[in-house]
C-alpha cells in the first residue's frame, strides 16, 4: 500500500474531528459549544469518516505533488463545509468564495487536470453558471429558504473545479446519496417530510466523487 494512503487517511480523519469541533463554535452563533466542549456525537464521527475515506483516497487518484497539494487542500476545505453546513445549516461565504478563485487559477495555471475534457475550461465555465443558476430559478416559486445560497456558491466553485461531465456526475451522486440518506431517516422516523434537511453535505459527497471517479 501507498504509504501517502495511510498518510492522507489519518490526516483526513483527524480534520475531520478538528472540523466538527471548529463548526460547534466558527461562525460564531448563538448556540456555540460552551467551554468544557460537547460529547463527541454522529456529526464528529460522520465528518471524521468522510474526511479520511475522501482525502485517504487522494494519494491512489493523483501523482503528481501540485495536484495532490491542490486537491488535498481543496477536499481540506470541503470536509470544513461539510462540518459548518452539519452543525448549522451553513456554508459560510469565507470559504465557498476563495473556492471559486482558488478553481480558476487552478483551471488556468494548468494545475488542475480534470477540466481538460471534451468540453474544457468553456465548459466547465458553463456548467459553473448552468446548475447555480437553474436550481435558484426553480426554487423560487417555493421561497426564499428553498435552496441555500452557499449551495449555490460551492456548486459555482466545483463546476469550475472539475469541469462539465464530473460536475453533472457528482451532483446524481450526492442526489441519490441524499435520497437514500434522508429515506432512511424517514424510515426510521428521525425526520419528517418537513424537516429542514441541508442539502450541503450531499452536494460535497458528490464532488468527492466527482474528483475520484476515474473515466475510460
Amino acid at each position: 500500500m501507498n504509504p501517502l494512503v495511510i498518510v492522507f487517511a489519518v490526516a483526513g480523519g483527524v480534520w475531520g474531528v478538528v472540523s466538527d469541533r471548529i463548526a460547534t463554535r466558527w461562525p460564531a452563533h448563538d448556540e456555540a459549544e460552551l467551554p468544557g466542549g460537547l460529547p463527541v456525537g454522529w456529526r464528529t464521527v460522520v465528518n471524521g469518516a468522510i474526511g479520511a475515506i475522501a482525502l485517504g483516497a487522494l494519494p491512489g487518484r493523483f501523482d503528481d505533488p501540485a495536484q495532490l497539494a491542490l486537491f488535498g487542500a481543496w477536499f481540506a476545505a470541503l470536509t470544513l463545509l461539510l462540518a459548518t453546513d452539519l452543525d448549522q445549516r451553513l456554508l459560510p461565504d469565507l470559504i465557498t468564495l476563495p473556492l471559486v478563485v482558488v478553481a480558476i487559477v487552478a483551471a488556468l495555471s494548468g494545475v488542475d487536470p480534470l477540466v481538460h475534457d471534451a468540453f474544457g475550461i468553456p465548459g466547465a465555465i458553463a456548467i459553473a453558471i448552468v446548475i447555480p443558476l437553474g436550481m435558484w430559478l426553480i426554487s423560487i416559486p417555493f421561497g426564499v429558504d428553498a435552496v441555500g445560497v452557499g449551495d449555490l456558491k460551492l456548486l459555482v466553485s466545483v463546476g469550475l473545479l472539475e469541469g462539465l461531465v464530473r460536475t453533472i456526475t457528482g451532483i446524481v451522486v450526492g442526489t441519490f446519496v441524499g435520497g437514500v440518506v434522508i429515506g432512511g431517516l424517514m424510515l426510521a422516523r428521525r425526520v419528517t417530510r418537513h424537516t429542514y434537511v441541508p442539502y450541503g453535505p450531499f452536494l460535497i459527497v458528490g464532488a468527492f466523487w466527482g474528483v475520484l471517479v476515474r473515466f475510460g
